[in-house]
This record gives C-alpha cells, sequence and structure tokens, in this order.
C-alpha cells in the first residue's frame, strides 16, 4: 500500500508531544506521529555505509552459507582494543636501564634469591605533537675589525648542511601532499601558523626538484613490475588545466590510472617471495593503455601473465607480438550489482550474495592457513566450484523458466554475470588468479584523495610529478616499508640510486645503506 504523503515539521512535532503529557492524542494526531517515526525508521534502513550480505539482505541463513568451511580452530579472541608498543614501527627507541640493579644482584625484596633480566623489557609509550616542518634559526656571531673592516663569522654546525630545506622537508612535504592529498595552500597555511613560511610556489619547486632525483627508481619500479605474474589495473578522472593535446585529437576525458603488478618467487634464494608494485599514470591514456606501456618492457622470456580488472573494454590493453595475458574480472564488481538490486528482489539477492559471500569466506581460509597458490587452488576447486557451478544453474535457470524478465534490473545484472562467467571464476582454473580488483581499487583511492582535496593539476608535468611521488609512496605502504624514511635516503644517495636503481628499491634499499 502506497503511503499518503504527510508533511509535517519539528516545532509541530514537539506541540504534539507536549499536548501528550496533558491529554490523550486524537486520532489524527497520533497517526502523524506514527507516519512521521515509520518514515525515519526506513529512512535510516535505506542507508548502508557498507555492503556486506548481513547488511544487505539481513541476517537469516541459507544452504548457501552452510557450505562455507569451519574456520581454522585456535584463532585468538580478540583483544583489549589497545594499540600495542610493537606497532610504533616509526617511534625513535630508548633504552632505560634500572638505576640499582643489574643481572646476578641480590633480590631487594627477599634475602635468598638473585635477580635476572627479562627477555623483554616493559614498554612505555609516550607521544608528543611537534609541527610537520620545523625550522631552525642559527645565530652565528660575527667580529669585524675596526681597522681593516674584515668580518669573521662564527662557523656553521656540524651537521648543518648547505641547502636551506634538507631532504626530510622534501620527503615531508611530498608525503603530505601526494600522500595525503594536503594541497600546497593548506600547508602553507598550517606552518603559517606555527611561524614557518613556506609559501606554496616553494613547495612546489622543492617536489619538483626532488622528483628529478627520484625518477631513476620510479624508473626501475616500472621495469621490475612489468616482470609480475598478476596485474591490476583501473582509472579515475583527474583534471589537468592545461594539457596540450595532439593535433586532431577527439578525446575529452583526462585519467590517473593505478597499475599494480604482483612480483612473486617461489624458488629464489632467499625462499619464496611477493612483491607489490603500484604505478601511476595520468594524462590522455586509458588505464589498458598505461598497462600496455608498461609490459612493453617485459622480457621476452617470461611466461603469460594475468590481468585483473573490471569489465569495461577499455582496460584491456591491446598487446604487441611475445606478451600474453590472461584475463580475470572483478566478481566485486558483479556482486556490487545484485547489492543495488536487493531492496527489490530480496529473495534472489539473497541467494547470490550468500553464494557468493561462501566462496569470499573460503579464500579468507586459505589466507588464514597460508596455502601456497596450489594449494589455494585444490581448495577452491573442491570448496568453491560447487557454488560456483550451483549458481550458473540458478542464473540459467531464471530465464529458461522465465522466473525473471531479461530487460529487468535483476535480468540485467545475471546477464552480466553470464556475460562474463569465464573471466568471473578463472581463480578455480589458474592458481594465482585474485578473486576480485579491490587492491587496485584502493591504490586509485589515492589519486582520488588528491583530487577531492586539490581539485585539479596545472600541467601535465604537474601531474606526472604526482604519478611518481604516488607511485613511491604506495609501493612502500604495499610492502610495509616506511616511505618517509624511503624518500628521505633515495634524495640522499642520489648519486647511487642514479647509478644502481635495482639495490634502491624499498624492499632493498636498507642492504644498499650499509650497517648501521
Amino acid at each position: 500500500m502506497k503511503r499518503r504523503r504527510l508533511d509535517v515539521n519539528l516545532g509541530e512535532l514537539d506541540q504534539l508531544l507536549d499536548q501528550a503529557q496533558q491529554a490523550p492524542l486524537s486520532e489524527p494526531d497520533c497517526h502523524k506521529i506514527k507516519t512521521t517515526l515509520h518514515t525515519l525508521v526506513e529512512m535510516l534502513a535505506a542507508h548502508r555505509s557498507t555492503e556486506k550480505t548481513r547488511t544487505v539482505v539481513g541476517a537469516a541463513g541459507s544452504d548457501a552459507a552452510a557450505t562455507e568451511p569451519p574456520a581454522t580452530p585456535g584463532k585468538k579472541a580478540n583483544g583489549h582494543g589497545r594499540t600495542p608498543a610493537s606497532a610504533y614501527t616509526g617511534a625513535k627507541k630508548v633504552a632505560v636501564p634500572h638505576p640499582h640493579l643489574q643481572p646476578g644482584c641480590a633480590c631487594p625484596e627477599c634475602p635468598k634469591g638473585k635477580v635476572y633480566a627479562q627477555k623483554e623489557p616493559r614498554p612505555l609509550v609516550r607521544i608528543v605533537g611537534q609541527a610537520p616542518l620545523a625550522a631552525t634559526v642559527y645565530a652565528l656571531e660575527q667580529f669585524r675589525c675596526n681597522a681593516c673592516g674584515q668580518m669573521f663569522t662564527a662557523p656553521e654546525p656540524e651537521g648543518v648542511g648547505p641547502e636551506k630545506y634538507d631532504e626530510t622537508a622534501m620527503a615531508m612535504i611530498a608525503e603530505l601532499k601526494y600522500g595525503s592529498g594536503m594541497p600546497f595552500n593548506r600547508i602553507e597555511n598550517l606552518e603559517q601558523r606555527w611561524g614557518v613560511p613556506l609559501p606554496a610556489a616553494t613547495q612546489w619547486e622543492i617536489v619538483e626538484e626532488a622528483a628529478v632525483l627520484l625518477q631513476p627508481a620510479r624508473d626501475e619500479l616500472i621495469r621490475q613490475a612489468a616482470q609480475g605474474e598478476l596485474f591490476h589495473n583501473d582509472d579515475t578522472s583527474v583534471r589537468i588545466l592545461k594539457m596540450e593535446r595532439p593535433e586532431g585529437d577527439e578525446r575529452t576525458g583526462v585519467f590517473t590510472s593505478a597499475v599494480v603488478s604482483v612480483v612473486r618467487d617461489a624458488a629464489g634464494p632467499e625462499g619464496a617471495w611477493e612483491r607489490r608494485i603500484a604505478l601511476y599514470f595520468s594524462g590522455r591514456q586509458h588505464a589498458g593503455e598505461n598497462l600496455a606501456d608498461v609490459l612493453k618492457q617485459r622480457a621476452a622470456q617470461m611466461g603469460p601473465a594475468i590481468q585483473m580488472s573490471d569489465a569495461l573494454s577499455r582496460n584491456v590493453p591491446k598487446l604487441g607480438a611475445g606478451v600474453e595475458l590472461l584475463l580475470a574480472n572483478c566478481l566485486a564488481h558483479g556482486r556490487r550489482q545484485f547489492v543495488e538490486l536487493a531492496g527489490n528482489f530480496p529473495a534472489e539477492c539473497r541467494y547470490v550474495l550468500e553464494t557468493l559471500g561462501g566462496v569470499y569466506a573460503n579464500d579468507a581460509v586459505t589466507k588464514e592457513r597460508k596455502m601456497t597458490l596450489m594449494e589455494r587452488l585444490e581448495f577452491h576447486d573442491q570448496h568453491s566450484r560447487p557454488l560456483m557451478e550451483g549458481l550458473e544453474g540458478w542464473m540459467r535457470e531464471q530465464f529458461s523458466a522465465h522466473k525473471v524478465e531479461p530487460n529487468s534490473g535483476l535480468g540485467k545484472s545475471i546477464t552480466y554475470m553470464q556475460r562474463h562467467w569465464k573471466k568471473l571464476t578463472l581463480f578455480l582454473r589458474d592458481s594465482g588468479a585474485p578473486l576480485d580488483n579491490n587492491v587496485c581499487e584502493r591504490a586509485v583511492k589515492l589519486a582520488v584523495l588528491h583530487r577531492k582535496n586539490a581539485l585539479f593539476y596545472r600541467t601535465l608535468n604537474g601531474a606526472q610529478v604526482g604519478d611518481l611521488f604516488m607511485s613511491l609512496i604506495h609501493t612502500c605502504q604495499l610492502n610495509g616499508v616506511n616511505s618517509f624514511d624511503y624518500l628521505v635516503e633515495l634524495m640522499r644517495h642520489a648519486a647511487q640510486v642514479a647509478a644502481s636503481p635495482r639495490e634502491w628499491m624499498p624492499w632493498c634499499y636498507r642492504t644498499a645503506l650499509g650497517p648501521g
């Protein structure tokens, strides 16, 4: 039954509630309050901050949910919510010896025992605030001869570099701008409030100069990324104010593409490892064209790689001879279409979402048990293949039995899944194929964050500087490396990086630095 529209305001509701304290409500007033409350509840229920199946279709179970494998036994319960001291990997470590005791000393509490050192000291975390960029003014004392006029100035303190802005200042500006999305003018205002003038134009000159020093490392990232076994790619729009276009160019879109390459080695001298490399490219080209440019540096002897993206044709690269890709499509994109229809087709969407939920639960088990790629493939073949085959049969039945109109919203979602079924289920046939493109969508968020805050790049050169820093910063994040420390060391050793960039990648630059 369609609910009749009721116009009401907050003041009127307050008056009705005040009257209810003195006498019973009339039937029209009671209906007005009840309708308002029902409408409010419907509005709150319609808003979802997550696409989890339980939130979208409710908590009722189904046969698909019953097929999910049990979680690994022995899983630890949630902790107390406090951040452990071990999480402060970037904190300064200070050893504090006991003022009176040493190993072997007599116990102060009992006459018999002797104390011995504990394996782990008791951590004590203290956090202080400071400006992102701090300035120090050195007052160098000067003397002048009253006869000859010669000036004598105190020498600069030891350790003070010749440049006004050192490598840490360059790295911090890049981190704020390209890693956290803070526009130059916002950084300028922040520093100005703390008495450190830092004009936006000066900030740009600093990061542009730093980008020249970091270019060899970025080029080596691209070369190593081209040798990956798995490529994720996607793009998002970007605004570049002054961008020259080739004559006759009919394209109007401008994009920032993200490419995440997964490089694996199962039998290397240092044991099995996996590295993820994030690359960003801004300009006229689509994600597929940028990935094709990366693959031009792929070694000829490399076997076929997997390319994961959504089903847009512009994400598929046009490859040259000798390069082969196995195409996979994002299962989360197919799932999302049913999430959007859950209110109109609750029973049908529940089945689809809970079936796919079982597949994701299986994948979570493979990660929790740290399975090899082949073990993961066998596990999915045993547990996920029956779910996906059941879903495929269910979708065919919806059309063959005329349960769903092909032109309806549900019919179009089913058709999408059927059209891309082979690419959506590559994880059942290839050991390295992921379920979705979420790792790349998270990478794209870094470019979106910058776009939402800074709005645009002025020139293509500015966009390319941003791409360089985002590539280095997000690659560090994907590999658990402190990106600020990494940028600082690259700039401090720019000559060595230019001579041998392979030794200065995020996962090995500490070795290049040597002991200490």
